[in-house]
């Protein structure tokens, strides 16, 4: 009996990916530990390892295939006495298994074709929502609509099939408000452009920007952001961070302005607790320490490694940190768990000679904070106009958990650690 070679989930939310690169080939000998494939996930290409022996019998899914569905079976192996030539594919549909893109496709489709549950007469309780196993049974366009919306799915009775939960039911328990436009799916195909004879290219998207494009058209559509700058000066910091590199030389370590602000922003979240949050339907999410992610451009698209616990860290550990998790990033073989979480991003885009940018707030997340250029300014110092190094930072904050005043705070607390940063050295 052959082993089914399944297409492995590389990261706890993977749900699909593209079978890139095959490195063996039908007959190979297959040994626990080979390195059988290269699988595209939204964020990395990663390496698949065997964990069985035997010959590689039958490659069923060919190599640049896209949208296979985690457990879709991907190859056969041929165990020990086993002829490798008897073995021959499935007989029926071989395709991948659908993704579950198109699975959500399907069932938003079913939730519009619901009708609309009809008024009941008042019951001493409500109906039990059906659960499968311990999970309930909802449609996705459902879940985010009910995210959105502050609906408690669990004290939802579902009319859809076999009991689901679908946008129907989402909008009665709402007072019967219609879905917004902003909910509808996002990542609605635009119309098909005209370009006449202008000369250009195609380029399919990666699912990396696939995911890209998803997550910010998510982001903008369901998070009300609220944004607040301010002008900081700079000089105080670049005069230690140069005094800190000459004593850190020795040991191979140069600071980056960047790896200040890490420091500053993640010192500035324990001291107003109330931005360091994450907005999760009828409940709040307050971290007791400050994971960062932060914001590193690579090939195809943007990646946010996390320095976690960085209030914790020294400047000196999270540069070091940063150096090794950002050559990783580029080179597509960071973990899941060094860029899925965080508490709070940082992006950085000064050394482009951006001025001020409005950063969009990566979900769960409650704010992200965005740094423009350092740039020699007019400024006032002493009640009299100076020359001096000013930077616009800009927070964005997710206002259905963060009040204004609590991210002013916030942007208070950055500022004065930005402009007294001895106080980060404490």
């Amino acid at each position: 009996m052959p082993i089914e070679l399944k297409m492995p989930a590389l990261s706890p939310t993977m749900e699909e990916g593209t079978l890139a690169t095959w490195l063996v080939k039908e007959g190979d000998e297959i040994s626990s530990g080979d390195i059988m494939a290269e699988i595209e996930t939204d964020k990395a290409t990663m390496e698949f390892e065997a964990v069985d022996e035997g010959i590689l019998a039958k490659i069923l899914v060919p190599e640049g295939t896209d949208e296979v569905a985690v457990g879709t079976v991907i190859a056969l192996i041929a165990e020990e006495g086993e002829d490798p030539a008897s073995i021959e594919a499935p007989s029926g549909d071989t395709k991948p298994a659908p993704a579950p893109a198109k699975q959500e496709a399907k069932e938003e489709e079913d939730d519009a074709a619901a009708p609309a549950p009809a008024p009941a007469a008042p019951t001493p309780a409500p109906a039990a929502p059906v659960a499968d196993g311990d999970r309930i049974k909802a449609s996705p366009l459902a879940r985010r609509l009910a995210e959105a919306r502050g609906v408690d799915l669990a004290s939802l009775s579902g009319s859809g099939p076999k009991g689901r939960i679908v946008k129907a039911d989402i909008e009665a328990a709402d007072g019967g408000a219609p879905a917004k436009s902003s909910t509808a799916a996002p990542m609605a195909q635009s119309a098909p452009v005209d370009l006449g004879d202008i000369p250009h290219e195609t380029e399919k998207l990666s699912n990396m920007r696939k995911t890209i494009a998803r997550r910010l058209t998510e982001a903008k559509q369901t998070v009300p952001h609220i944004y607040l700058t301010v002008d900081i000066r700079l000089d105080a910091l670049l005069k230690l961070r140069s005094e800190l590199n000459a004593s850190l030389e020795p040991r191979g370590i140069k600071l980056s302005v960047n790896d200040l602000l890490i420091k500053a922003l993640a010192l500035s979240l324990m001291q107003v607790p109330k931005c360091n949050v994450s907005f999760a339907g009828d409940q709040l999410i307050s971290y007791s320490r400050a994971d960062i992610s932060v914001a590193v451009s690579i090939p195809g698209g943007l990646i946010t490694p996390i320095v976690a616990g960085a209030d914790q860290k020294t400047v000196s550990a999270i540069s070091t940190e940063m150096k090794e998790l950002a050559e990783r990033a580029k080179d597509g073989k960071l973990q899941p768990h060094e860029y899925q979480g965080g508490t709070a991003s940082i992006s950085n885009m000064g050394m482009f000679g951006i001025k001020a940018f409005d950063a969009v707030i990566n979900p769960p997340q409650g704010m992200i904070m965005a740094i423009g250029a350092g740039e020699k300014r007019p400024y006032v110092i002493d009640d009299s106009l100076q020359i001096a190094t000013i930077m616009s930072a800009t927070g964005s904050f997710d206002h259905r958990a963060i009040d204004g005043a609590d991210g002013a705070q916030l942007m208070q607390a950055f500022k004065q650690l930005v402009e007294n940063p001895l106080g980060m050295l404490a």
